[in-house]
């Protein structure tokens, strides 16, 4: 019977996935196509809020907005780019979460701008809103033999 190779996270796995999720500005967005019932990837926006769970700023007319209004089940992907070497080796971060539009976006804003300055010229437009990414289970991968499961509490989120 082999060994599971996924480890339970320790302080050192918390703090690499806090820093991957506290320097995201883009991640990978997996969500469920309503159309296709296939699974559909988006580059989006992406950087946490002042409780660290991740935001993304959607524009509705995205099929990946329409999907999550469909099916708020999705999953983001950050990976922490290295300067040099083989990118498989780089750590990376893979979050389930449940999506749901900010009802109150006040505060993300000035947040947001400070990180996404371009985004000044479409924030204000009535078809974008924030969705708040709620964390539901993670997987880091830190490294060749450096596999971890992560829970919201691993990530700093309540």
């Amino acid at each position: 019977m082999s060994r599971d190779p996924v480890r339970t996270a320790g302080d050192n796995a918390r703090q690499a996935a806090r820093q991957i999720l506290g320097a995201m500005r883009h991640a990978v967005l997996a969500v469920n196509d309503p159309d296709t019932g296939h699974p559909h990837l988006s580059r989006i926006a992406c950087q946490i809020d002042a409780t660290g769970a991740p935001v993304a700023l959607l524009s509705g007319l995205a099929v990946h907005s329409r999907a999550l209004a469909a099916d708020p089940r999705a999953a983001i992907f950050v990976d922490a780019p290295g300067n040099r070497g083989d990118p498989m080796t780089w750590p990376r971060l893979s979050v389930q979460v449940a999506a749901r539009p900010v009802a109150d976006p006040a505060g993300l804003r000035n947040r947001w701008l400070a990180a996404h300055p371009k985004a000044a010229a479409f924030i204000d437009l009535p078809d974008f809103g924030f969705w708040r990414l709620a964390p539901r289970s993670a997987f880091l991968n830190a490294g060749f033999g450096a596999a971890f499961r992560l829970t919201p509490t691993d990530l700093g989120i309540a």
